[in-house]
């Protein structure tokens, strides 16, 4: 599809402006080959505003004894294992600071290498924040069931029931940061009849965990773990429910988009869950490391069917307002909690 068919308005707005914010953008793969700062502001051009930047936190390994010399580059193409690649953080921050001054206020840097099965998680978010001031905004996308990845990571699996997992909401309340959660909600070959494996145990834990503000990535959908048969009317629940106020839903992926909107009913039950609640979702690419910005944008086309079926008022917020919203309280909490913070010059911190 042509550029300028991409660019082209999704509803009547103003020619100065961005028609998108993108609340879900990828700088590395899966071993780790990152974006250069040019080559970020090249695919963002002018269509796209302000930018969530993460890397992803785990590392495809190249076990000689699995793939020979035949170097693996995605989890789906090789049986080795991933592993967790804390140096992520600090090669985000490097590619952030090297941006020109007057780009850095459209990047919101989210930090991602940590693992959180691990009690100890907490204090790698924390040393982030200390050793880069002023550079993050939120933590994720980090993940908890992930179909697929989670079985190949190296390490006990990670889990909605992890004390881990509530050390870190707690730190998201503390200081602010935006959550990125990804955790599918169901398993890829479900009962039927059954209510998807994930979903309640992550309202339970996100119930408990009020001060934290959370985008649950994709709402819960993935490759291979489809929309079940009423999951409209499940997510509904949660923007029903008056303790997750604080849960956002993240539309991204181009494979997700697919599913939301065909058939038709489906789309329609999407885009009227859309216009009953505005504040609620937050559109991203999940793009991972795009070559061009004819590729990149084309993530977004695959959203097309859906703003083009919700009133301009709706598709404004869902594009842009949200993410202005969510991530500017979240910089300014972030920053004053640095500025408070009483071990950010301490020896060793």
């Amino acid at each position: 599809m042509a550029l300028a068919a991409l660019l082209a308005p999704v509803v009547a707005a103003s020619q100065t402006g961005p028609r998108f914010h993108d609340g879900h953008f990828h700088t590395t793969d899966y071993i780790q080959r990152e974006i250069s700062p040019l080559e970020l502001l090249e695919v963002l051009g002018d269509g796209v505003g302000r930018v969530a930047l993460m890397g992803i936190p785990l590392q495809q390994k190249w076990d000689a004894f699995v793939s020979g010399e035949r170097a693996p580059d995605y989890y789906l193409r090789s049986d080795a294992s991933l592993y967790y690649y804390s140096f992520v953080d600090a090669a985000l921050a490097a590619m952030v600071r090297a941006l020109p001054a007057a780009e850095r206020d459209r990047v919101d840097p989210m930090i991602t290498g940590f693992n959180p099965t691990d009690m100890y998680a907490v204090d790698h978010i924390r040393r982030v924040l200390r050793l880069y001031p002023g550079v993050f905004t939120g933590i994720g996308e980090f993940s908890i069931h992930k179909e697929v990845v989670s079985s190949k990571t190296v390490g006990h699996n990670a889990s909605l029931r992890n004390p881990a997992l509530e050390r870190i909401l707690d730190f998201a309340a503390e200081t602010g940061l935006v959550v990125m959660l990804h955790s599918d909600a169901d398993v890829i070959l479900p009962r039927p009849g059954d209510r998807p494996a994930h979903f309640d145990p992550l309202a339970e834990l996100l119930r408990r965990h009020p001060g934290a503000t959370v985008l649950w990535a994709h709402a819960g959908l993935g490759r291979f773990v489809e929309p079940t048969p009423g999951y409209a009317g499940l997510i509904e629940d949660l923007l029903e429910d008056p303790d997750l106020v604080h849960l956002h839903f993240d539309l991204s992926w181009d494979v997700v988009a697919e599913q939301l909107v065909a058939p038709e009913e489906r789309l329609a039950a999407w885009a009227d869950l859309l216009e009953r609640w505005p504040d609620r979702f937050v559109l991203g690419s999940d793009t991972v490391v795009p070559a061009t910005e004819e590729a990149y944008l084309a993530n977004f086309e695959a959203w097309r069917p859906l703003l083009d079926r919700i009133s301009p008022a709706t598709s404004e917020r869902v594009r842009l307002r949200n993410y202005e919203r969510l991530f500017d309280a979240a910089r300014r909490r972030v920053r004053a909690w640095e500025q408070e913070d009483p071990g950010a010059s301490a020896p060793g911190s």
